[in-house]
């Protein structure tokens, strides 16, 4: 819960939620709220891992304040609690002061808050890893696979409404309509790239004659792109 060495000694916004005795966003948003108005110098924010009641771990954002500023969020919070407040700076004080490393070695409890630590990094690490290898896997299909998709098969694969897909493109310079024509078509620029390709389909009319049809499609190249730009709106499902 503390911050030693040449950085400056810290609380964070949860401990100071659990002594004040209420939600922990009820904390960030006061901090939020005196940052805004520059009455306190914003803190940073870190990831702080914990175990909920099912043993499971959690990660959440808090805000590791000063005792200057800590001070400051009780005093708008909960004013009562300050003597709380001073005890716990007190305390913390102490601890920085005596603190001696070999010493952990010495007691089975810090030991174990020790490995449990290192246990929840290790947890949510591996939670990471698992969402990122879904992700490669499914690039790896993308651009292992043959073929091309029109925009409404891409769509489905990317877990999107074909409606939104042609949108998406359009508005970011993949693909156009010409006056008066009603098919879709792909800048140069992405058919160069690689990203796009054109089917040109001839239909036979009953008189005899015949008409050309253009349809854009879009390449597995093209595709692995598109993932990536368009994620976390949408989610590969190939």
């Amino acid at each position: 819960m503390i911050t030693t060495g040449p950085q400056p000694l810290t609380m964070s916004s949860r401990e100071i939620a659990e002594l004040l005795e209420i939600r922990h966003d009820n904390v960030k948003r006061s901090v939020e709220r005196l940052a805004d108005r520059q009455v306190i110098v914003r803190p940073p924010l870190e990831e702080e891992q914990s175990l909920d009641a099912m043993g499971r771990c959690r990660a959440s954002l808090v805000y590791r304040l000063e005792k200057r500023a800590s001070y400051v969020v009780v005093a708008q919070l909960s004013p009562e609690f300050t003597a709380r407040l001073v005890d716990r700076w007190q305390e913390l004080e102490e601890q920085s002061r005596s603190f001696d490393p070999s010493k952990i070695l010495e007691s089975p409890a810090a030991m174990r808050a020790l490995l449990l630590s290192y246990t929840e990094k290790v947890i949510a690490l591996e939670a990471r890893v698992d969402d990122m290898r879904e992700d490669v896997e499914a690039h790896a299909r993308l651009t292992g696979a043959e073929g091309t998709l029109c925009v409404t098969e891409a769509a489905k694969v990317l877990g999107m409404r074909p409606k939104d897909l042609f949108q998406w493109l359009g508005q970011h310079g993949w693909i156009y309509k010409r006056p008066n024509a009603g098919a879709w078509l792909g800048y140069q620029t992405k058919c160069n790239q690689g990203l796009l390709e054109h089917k040109t389909t001839t239909v036979h009319r009953a008189d005899g004659s015949e008409k050309i049809t253009e349809q854009v499609r879009i390449t597995p190249r093209g595709m692995s792109k598109l993932a990536r730009l368009i994620h976390p709106t949408a989610r590969i499902v190939a």
